[in-house]
């Protein structure tokens, strides 16, 4: 069963318009992603992948990459999409977020095996 749907109006500029014409039926969708990572910037988790991501990109030393660590928003997000993911089906939405999060944590479990080895190579 869908959820209950209302109907709504908002004013956009022309170009905005035009660009969501072609989008139409995707709009509900596009509104949901659009909040939730408004909502994640407002949390901190967005800007925790983007901090991470940016540490990962700018040539760490090793002890910068093994001392990584989500912040107590992200962790605590990514347990409620896990918990919710045993216990309901995630939409869509929710499960492309979880993907990207254990994505993100299997990349940096990766870039510390790597600083674990460089330390261990030239103590």
């Amino acid at each position: 069963m869908s959820a209950p749907t209302v109907e709504m109006t908002i004013q956009v500029p022309r170009t905005l318009e035009q660009q969501l014409e072609r989008f139409r039926e995707y709009l509900p969708e596009i509104l949901e992603r659009g909040l939730r990572e408004v909502m994640a910037e407002q949390s901190g988790t967005f800007q925790d992948e983007n901090a991470i991501i940016e540490l990962l990109t700018s040539r760490p030393t090793p002890e910068q990459v093994l001392s990584l660590q989500p912040s107590p928003q992200l962790q605590a997000r990514v347990s409620e999409l896990l918990m919710r993911n045993k216990t309901v089906n995630l939409s869509p939405q929710e499960g492309a977020e979880l993907e990207r999060y254990l994505f993100l944590e299997h990349i940096v479990r990766l870039a510390k095996a790597h600083a674990y080895q460089q330390l261990a190579a030239h103590p």
